[in-house]
């Protein structure tokens, strides 16, 4: 590649293209951003290993792909549970209630009659940060600022809590 700064100039001129590409990888935004910054820092980490008159782009793209690769498998051995209980108790659970006890199903019934006694201004931010959903998200989905979003979720835990005090 000759000079450093010529290399330093390519991978800042891909900047964008890798982006779009880690986006479409990762489908979240911030989650692109962190595979963009580790992509770039492991290209200069391996600045010497890059072979001039080798397709550049292929080289940086490639290294996102392995990255991203190896960052899925990792989060995949993190969730494989292993049934170490010493006669296989959680395999032979029943799977498909979902619930460890009968009065699980309860449980879950009445926190969802808890939750739907809120009234939406309450009930819309609570249930959709439940489901997954960023602060921002709810925000910009309610047309409300941040910190009401925020506030209005604390509040619901907090009823709920209250609500529920009785299952701890």
């Amino acid at each position: 590649m000759g000079t450093s700064s010529n290399f330093q100039t390519k991978l800042i001129g891909l900047q964008s293209n890798l982006l779009n590409f880690a986006y479409m990888l990762t489908s979240n935004r911030d989650d692109a951003y962190d595979l963009l910054q580790d992509t770039t820092l492991k290209a200069l980490d391996n600045q010497d290993k890059y072979v001039d008159n080798t397709n550049f782009k292929g080289w940086v793209f490639t290294i996102m792909r392995n990255i991203f690769i190896n960052n899925y498998r990792k989060i995949s051995r993190a969730a494989t549970v292993v049934d170490q209980t010493e006669d296989l108790y959680h395999l032979n659970l029943p799977q498909d209630s979902g619930f460890e006890t009968p009065e699980g199903s309860i449980a879950a019934k009445d926190i969802t009659a808890a939750i739907n006694s809120f009234s939406d201004e309450y009930r819309i931010p609570f249930s959709m940060h439940v489901a997954g959903y960023k602060y921002n998200e709810i925000a910009e989905h309610m047309n409300l600022p941040l910190g009401t979003v925020k506030s209005r979720i604390f509040f619901a835990r907090q009823r709920l809590q209250e609500t529920l005090k009785d299952y701890r």
